[in-house]
């Protein structure tokens, strides 16, 4: 059968477009299936939606020649997690790593239009925007996806890399697990006297933690974990009145603060696919799984799926072989399950019952007395092999 392309992704955002731009770069044909338009180039404020990006994640990216616009990214050399009163403390350094930084922060808007920039630059990529799959079917060494607009394409392996609500999951019959933490985050974008730039810090408190992710300049976007009720209170808060209890309630060290620039909230919640592959199908990214949000791995790890499956596509001879797709899960769902699990670890010991949250203090005072655990933590956040040791 004719193929269409070599692989088809759907999802054009941020783990979809880089995959479709690293295998675009090694001369692959890629058609890119996403349900909105192209993205603007980001203007103006800071948008609320930001991510980090460690260095496994920044290698794939620039391997598929995307540049990222300086100007809107910020690198971070220290992050340090404490709890409320102080009794448990830790700082991580990217020098005790052997490492210049632990990569940097950039608005998922920023990293999304440099690598739709990219695309446009790849002759081997078609971008079908407006498009959704309605349905998709495995033909002998093809699979076939059909577009709401008539169109059927044919492939030699399909990628859902469309989300948590993912189209192609559910047309593949695929299932999830779920959990609620029964919490939301809040996140806030504000100016602030001090430059907050060089060190990421999380301090947790019984209700969920409070963490700074800095950005360019006198910017920082804040991360505020709390009870439903008490998140959609301080969402409704005028600007002054949000901007006394941020005071009040984060550690000194942020600073005054000048401008409340924007708020939005969202539910805490996890998600995985009961499997990744299917017939010349795979899913990555949120599509596969969602974990809580407060190690700032869920893009990476979306990265790093896209990373393990992108190497296993241009090693071998047949993009969907199965026996490669089966070898592409087991390496992502052991790693990805791990990550849940401490995410998990990390919820449970620092929001739990008093004797757990003291196991957790605990578990940062080791943390900081032996730089050992320290380096093999940091090298398997940033996606190395943490048993290296040069």
């Amino acid at each position: 059968m004719q193929k269409d392309h070599d692989i088809i992704i759907v999802g054009g955002g941020m783990v979809g477009a880089a995959l479709a731009a690293r295998l675009g770069n090694a001369g692959f044909s890629i058609g890119l299936i996403e349900r909105g338009d192209a993205p603007k180039a980001p203007s103006g404020d800071y948008d609320l939606r930001i991510s980090s990006l460690n260095a496994r994640s920044l290698a794939f990216i620039k391997l598929s020649g995307t540049e990222l616009p300086k100007e809107r990214c910020c690198p971070f050399r220290h992050i340090d997690v404490s709890n409320q009163d102080g009794t448990g403390h830790s700082v991580f350094s990217a020098a005790d790593s052997d490492m210049k930084d632990f990569g940097l922060f950039i608005e998922n808007r920023t990293l999304q239009h440099a690598l739709w920039e990219r695309l446009k630059e790849l002759p081997s990529v078609t971008c079908y925007t407006q498009s959704a799959p309605v349905s998709t079917v495995a033909a002998g060494e093809a699979r076939l996806v059909e577009l709401d607009d008539g169109k059927m394409l044919s492939t030699r392996l399909v990628v859902g890399a469309d989300g948590a609500r993912s189209t192609l999951r559910q047309l593949a019959g695929i299932e999830v697990t779920s959990h609620d933490y029964h919490q939301r985050a809040m996140i806030i974008n504000v100016e602030t006297e001090l430059p907050q730039q060089d060190v990421s810090w999380q301090v947790f408190t019984p209700t969920g933690p409070m963490a700074m992710l800095p950005l360019p300049g006198h910017r920082a976007s804040l991360v505020w974990y709390d009870s439903d009720k008490a998140t959609k209170a301080r969402e409704a808060m005028e600007d002054d009145m949000l901007k006394i209890a941020i005071e009040a309630a984060f550690p000194k060290r942020l600073g005054n603060l000048t401008r409340v620039v924007s708020r939005a909230s969202f539910p805490i919640k996890r998600q995985h696919a009961r499997r990744y592959i299917g017939k010349r199908l795979a899913l990555i990214g949120d599509a596969a799984h969602v974990v809580h949000p407060l190690a700032g791995q869920g893009l990476n790890i979306g990265l790093h799926d896209a990373d393990t499956l992108a190497d296993m596509v241009i090693k071998g001879r047949d993009p969907g072989d199965y026996l490669n797709l089966l070898r592409f899960e087991c390496q992502r769902r052991a790693a990805n399950q791990a990550m849940i699990a401490a995410t998990d670890s990390f919820h449970h010991l620092f929001t739990g019952a008093k004797p757990l949250r003291q196991l957790g203090d605990l578990s940062l005072h080791l943390a900081e007395r032996f730089p050992f655990a320290k380096r093999m933590m940091m090298q398997q956040a940033n996606g190395r092999n943490p048993f290296r040791m040069w």
